[in-house]
């Protein structure tokens, strides 16, 4: 009989337990919700997780407190400005391929594809400074490293050879400041100044330069692209395959070898619109192309 009772004794004290834990959650739940009401915005906003170790172009970042804060700043500024990089996720799907190509024939680490996102979000813009399409090229250097540029035609608009232009630059780069981390830098701040500065502090390493805010800034800011676009998910960006934007490659290309004096009736005669050929060959700026010596290709997509 003792027995029993103790036994009863226990599974009521189990139950009696469960409905006190039952009540004390349900209250609790009530006053979350009445909490989150009482906002203009309610949100969750955590701080990012940082790794022990990051890389770039292969070579390791420095694991400083200083760069540890630097990389911290870029996740946290990058993984809550949800449009800009919901739209860089979406475009990275139509150009990442044409890009990861040319990076791939030209030798230059695959990393670079997020360098075309810091420089233009992957979009032809143009400048303050007069640099203009994926790779943000000046007019006299992109004429250096092969691109055309002229009423008619700016091959900076060019996916393709613009992004070679940027490999053959980066690897003069790498060449002549010996890391990727300091080509990097040197994109963005000019080999003429990032020599001075390196001359003026007596340093070899980006990572110990004390430099101005936005090249300070300039590299984590590409790994912070190189962490969310490699993994959004990880950063709460949840984008299906049909939400992203469509890569340029169902496509055949017409040789032109005769000047186009009507770009409008051109694209007529391959059944598009002057809007779609436009939009597949934003490097022809003008509504005419004057042939003299040089071959053209032009895309047309094949399923418009």
């Amino acid at each position: 009989m003792e027995k029993k009772f103790s036994i009863f004794g226990l599974f009521a004290g189990l139950i009696f337990t469960a409905l006190i834990t039952l009540s004390y959650s349900e209250a609790g739940e009530e006053k979350v919700i009445n909490i989150v009401e009482d906002f203009d915005l309610p949100q969750v906003v955590k701080p990012v997780k940082l790794k022990g170790v990051y890389t770039w172009a292969g070579e390791e970042v420095p694991n400083s407190p200083d760069n540890r804060e630097r990389i911290d700043r870029e996740l946290l500024v990058n993984s809550y400005w949800h449009s800009s990089t919901l739209l860089n996720i979406k475009m990275s799907s139509k150009y990442f391929p044409a890009i990861e190509r040319v990076l791939a024939e030209e030798g230059v680490p695959d990393d670079f594809k997020y360098l075309a996102v810091a420089e233009s979000n992957l979009r032809n813009v143009s400048s303050s400074a007069r640099a203009k399409g994926y790779w943000q090229f000046r007019k006299l250097a992109a004429k250096e490293y092969g691109l055309e540029v002229n009423s008619e035609v700016d091959e900076r608009y060019h996916i393709e050879k613009s992004t070679r232009a940027a490999a053959k630059y980066l690897k003069w780069l790498k060449k002549k400041f010996g890391t990727w981390a300091n080509a990097s830098a040197a994109y963005n701040v000019g080999p003429t100044n990032m020599t001075k500065i390196l001359r003026s502090q007596q340093e070899d390493s980006y990572y110990d330069l004390n430099i101005n805010e936005e090249t300070s800034r300039y590299l984590f800011r590409l790994i912070a692209f190189k962490e969310i676009l490699s993994n959004p998910s990880a950063f709460g960006f949840y984008v299906e395959p049909e939400d992203l934007y469509e890569p340029l490659d169902d496509v055949y290309s017409v040789e032109v070898t005769e000047s186009i004096p009507n770009m409008k009736e051109f694209a007529s005669k391959y059944g598009v619109s002057y809007r779609t050929l436009k939009y597949y060959n934003p490097w022809l700026i003008d509504n005419k192309l004057t042939v003299k010596t040089k071959t053209y290709y032009i895309k047309i997509p094949r399923n418009i």
